[in-house]
């Protein structure tokens, strides 16, 4: 039993009719007659009643009706589905991204962009470290992710660079800095730093110590912490001072103050979007091209 067989049976259920059905489906009225008849022997029962003017279903009959008509509705939906995955309007992304990188409104923008014009697509969201994350995608758990680093093995993955991303100083508000509009780095020079712990060797950790050796010190690191906001409640404790992405100065905390870092050396962090190398989800390809255009 072949689809186009419940196709035909249909087809002359409706039409009550055998040669009004074969007009129907373009074709000869013997052949479909015969297919009937096949269906019938293979279903070893009488589906229709044969009158002088058409036909009726019989008991038998009218119970495969409801069955085959939920079988090709069902494969209707099925090749539909399918349709809109291969076009890039249903399915799943799986999104990563490091701590610092969703309070960058770009983030939250492509996303909720995305979704407009395919709300079908569904995200799932994980956080982590730079290093998991694009384990993460040659594992294929992730599809897409947000870090702060670039590619130390590059070896079937992609970086595309989104932005390059200002940063301020994270004071105790009670500091004596406070009082001055922005600083420079060299500000900071005899201060207790408070950094996000590296647990892979890239990302922020690695942009402020370099950036502090150019400004011509290096940091008294009195403390490390796990997730970086997790550094300003250390912070806010007047543990020591810390320098995050800009963005995270949107995150109001008490007993944090924020401070943009300006002049010389000028100290920025990046925004990067990871993909594998031969990604061939549409969705996903459709998320990382608007992710791409999106202004910064």
């Amino acid at each position: 039993m072949e689809l186009r067989h419940l196709r035909y049976f249909v087809a002359v259920a409706h039409e009550g009719h055998i040669t009004r059905a074969a007009e129907k489906l373009h074709m000869q009225q013997p052949p479909l007659s015969q297919q009937i008849r096949a269906l019938e022997r293979e279903i070893d029962a009488a589906l229709f009643v044969r009158h002088p003017r058409g036909v009726a279903l019989t008991d038998a009959g009218r119970s495969f009706l409801v069955d085959a008509e939920a079988v090709l509705a069902a494969v209707d939906r099925a090749a539909a589905r399918a349709r809109r995955t291969a076009r890039g309007e249903t399915g799943r992304i799986a999104v990563g991204f490091t701590t610092s990188a969703p309070f960058h409104p770009l983030v939250a923008r492509a996303i909720r962009e995305f979704r407009l014009t395919r709300p079908d697509v569904s995200f799932m969201l994980e956080e982590s470290s730079s290093g998991d994350l694009l384990i993460g995608l040659r594992e294929e758990r992730l599809d897409v992710a947000f870090i702060r680093s670039g590619l130390v093995d590059p070896e079937g993955l992609t970086v595309h660079a989104l932005l390059q991303e200002d940063m301020a100083a994270a004071l105790p508000s009670r500091h004596k800095l406070v009082r001055r509009p922005h600083l420079t780095l060299k500000d900071l020079a005899d201060e207790t730093f408070i950094l996000y712990r590296r647990p892979d060797g890239r990302g922020l950790y690695d942009v402020i110590i370099v950036a502090c050796a150019e400004a011509g010190f290096s940091p008294h690191v009195g403390q490390e912490a796990p997730r970086i906001v997790s550094t300003l409640n250390l912070v806010a404790a007047g543990l020591g001072i810390t320098i995050v992405p800009a963005s995270l100065s949107r995150l109001p905390l008490e007993g944090v103050s924020y401070r943009l870092l300006k002049g010389r050396p000028a100290i920025k962090v990046p925004l990067n979007l990871a993909c594998r190398r031969d990604e061939r989800s549409a969705a996903t390809l459709a998320f990382i091209d608007l992710v791409r255009r999106l202004p910064s």
